[in-house]
């Protein structure tokens, strides 16, 4: 067995001389590994979650791509394009793509005896994707969406509802402001809450049919058209892809297509989610290093502890670098046990948050009501590796202090 593997396990285990390394020491250092993985382990699984979950709602509502009008942006009045059926057939068959979909928007108001509220309605058609509002509704279900008829169908939000006093199966008005006023009455079939407010508060959901008939446009006629792709890691690649097929199309109606991808129509909102990087990256940062310096605290009272037995050791012929590694041994048992507890801990958290939600929030601020957790087991590996990685190479400066101790003198040091 190696010399010094063997003296660290016996050190370890207590039994060189009768005596045991200081308790204090290796409890501080296993517990300073322990609390410093674990906060790493948890702080990496919530905001992966949370940019996870904001950002999964921002695309149930818009998709990753859109292609709209060019001049929709600089006014106040909804703007056309043209999606026939031979453009959405083109566009369903481009690699990558993995949904596509129409939509409408009319902007207006619906109304109550008690109160009234400034709405954005989409209209969409049958091929509409209702997966994202599925799982977010709180009563009711989906409309019947369709190209070519009306179902005078309303999908609205919890907040829309509480605030317009409206329950489901009531029928509500809603007034739409052109050349005269337009009214519209739908019946209220489903109730959805994301707790997405800046949606939540807006958005009502109808057939496109109906939008389609209050904007006065051709069959062939949406606000836009909405791309689902199949990795939204290639959402720059396949954002360049269809902006380069459709960028400078222009319709038989004359207008400008505009392609623009979840990012750059929410740029606030992923700047912030992008601000949630280097929060993590200084908790990591916090963490090794507080996990490290536990480490060399204890590894030189260790020394110092065993300041006879390294007299000792060089006077029977150990050299310094035999005895570094002993003591680097030591410290890397130590390493392991405060990093097994700390996965322990840190994944029983994960665990019992992801299964039972104990810590909530506020959905207004955060947009979700409870601490969300997402679990990567590759970040889980990357970071079991870089805290050992640093302790140890932390450690390796410390262990130098042997060096300085001169067997005459430290055999006599008790």
């Amino acid at each position: 067995m190696n010399f010094s593997f063997f003296i660290a396990k016996r050190i370890r285990k207590g039994v060189e001389g009768g005596k045991q390394v200081s308790k204090p020491a290796v409890r501080i250092a296993t517990i300073g590994i322990a609390i410093g993985l674990a906060v790493m382990i948890v702080s990496v699984s919530i905001v992966i979650g949370f940019k996870h979950e904001i950002r999964s709602k921002i695309i149930g509502f818009g998709s990753h791509i859109q292609i709209s009008n060019y001049d929709a942006s600089s006014s106040s009045v909804t703007k056309s394009i043209m999606a026939n059926d031979s453009l959405m057939s083109v566009l369903g068959k481009t690699k990558g793509i993995l949904h596509v979909q129409r939509y409408s928007l009319k902007a207006g108001m619906i109304k109550t005896p008690d109160a009234f509220q400034g709405v954005l309605i989409k209209g969409v058609g049958q091929e509409f994707d209702p997966s994202f509002f599925k799982q977010y509704l709180t009563a009711g279900r989906m409309p019947k969406f369709s190209d070519s008829q009306s179902c005078n169908e309303i999908l609205v939000s919890k907040y829309i509802a509480d605030r317009m006093h409206l329950k489901l199966g009531d029928r509500v008005f809603a007034y739409f402001i052109q050349d005269d006023i337009r009214v519209r009455r739908f019946k209220i079939v489903g109730i959805y809450q994301t707790n997405f407010s800046e949606y939540d508060n807006l958005y009502l959901f109808t057939d496109l049919y109906t939008i389609t008939h209050l904007n006065n446009w051709d069959k062939d006629q949406v606000s836009g058209i909405e791309l689902t792709i199949n990795n939204y890691d290639n959402l720059k690649v396949m954002t360049y892809a269809v902006n380069h097929m459709f960028g400078h199309y222009v319709d038989k109606y004359g207008n400008n297509y505009s392609v623009q991808n979840i990012e750059d129509l929410n740029p606030g909102l992923f700047a912030w989610l992008g601000l949630l990087n280097m929060n993590v990256w200084v908790i990591l940062i916090l963490m090794i290093g507080i996990s490290g310096f536990t480490m060399i605290s204890g590894l030189l009272i260790i020394i110092l502890e065993r300041t006879n037995m390294i007299g000792i050791l060089k006077a029977l012929g150990a050299t310094g670098a035999s005895i570094r590694k002993t003591f680097l041994y030591l410290a890397i048992f130590i390493i392991g046990k405060g990093m097994l507890w700390g996965n322990i801990i840190g994944l029983l958290f994960c665990f019992i948050q992801k299964k039972f939600g104990l810590f909530r929030l506020d959905p207004a601020t955060y947009y979700i009501d409870r601490v969300p957790i997402e679990f990567s087991l590759l970040l889980w590996a990357l970071l079991n590796v870089a805290t050992f990685a640093v302790a140890v190479i932390m450690l390796v400066g410390p262990s130098y202090l042997v060096a300085k101790i001169r067997p005459a003198k430290s055999i006599r040091f008790e």
